[in-house]
């Protein structure tokens, strides 16, 4: 029997004028939901708090040894669920929940200034946009600079780039809970199913590139 895919899905609990977070309003419902025998799913709520953030996502990753993070959080800008292609290390001044702000105003440091997802998150939007789930979905390279990027960001360097970040709306802009939630399990497998192929084209390539040397 094949080992189960372990993956975590993240949203943010409740800060500024979203006095209910629809990231883990939409997070839960994917878990009621699930997605499917295969895959190991756990869930956890993520503070809105950069120290918080610093001493949970390590743990996360190194307890739970996931094929996959998926961080998800609200935008009250966006209009459709928007998939983030990349963290940014620099640039937070905006104070926390507990008023708190990194006094580098980075995540880290010597960090690259930029991490990418190992996902190509144009093709996930089109394959997505195209299964007629009835939820408009985009590709975005810049989470905000505030605690989704700062998450994002740290997961992609704990996790050598197997991390997602995923806006969505706030609840009935338009989306319900229900419709960000279906959307949420739509967009993992996809994500998983990228990750297979990729796994299978390089275990190929290297098995071509092994049996050529002589």
């Amino acid at each position: 029997m094949a080992t189960k895919k372990k993956v975590i899905v993240t949203g943010f609990e409740p800060f500024g004028e979203h006095m209910v977070n629809s990231s883990w309003v939409a997070v839960q419902e994917l878990e009621r939901l699930g997605l499917g025998e295969a895959v190991d799913l756990h869930v956890c709520e993520v503070p809105v708090e950069y120290q918080a953030v610093q001493s949970l996502l390590p743990s996360l990753w190194k307890q739970h040894q996931p094929q996959l993070v998926v961080h998800v959080g609200v935008s009250g800008l966006a209009t459709t669920v928007t998939l983030e292609q990349c963290g940014h290390n620099r640039g937070y001044r905006r104070p926390d929940n507990c008023s708190f702000c990194p006094a580098s105003q980075c995540c880290m440091e010597s960090g690259p200034d930029c991490l990418h997802s190992v996902l190509d998150m144009n093709m996930i939007c089109k394959r997505t946009n195209d299964s007629g789930l009835g939820v408009a979905v985009s590709v975005s390279k810049d989470a905000g600079r505030y605690l989704c990027d700062y998450t994002y960001y740290t997961s992609l360097y704990l996790g050598q780039g197997h991390s997602a970040f995923i806006h969505v709306p706030p609840l009935g802009n338009p989306y319900s809970s229900q419709d960000l939630g279906r959307a949420l399990q739509v967009i993992v497998w996809e994500m998983l199913e990228q990750l297979d192929r990729s796994e299978d084209g390089f275990k190929h390539h290297d098995h071509c590139h092994h049996h050529h040397q002589h």
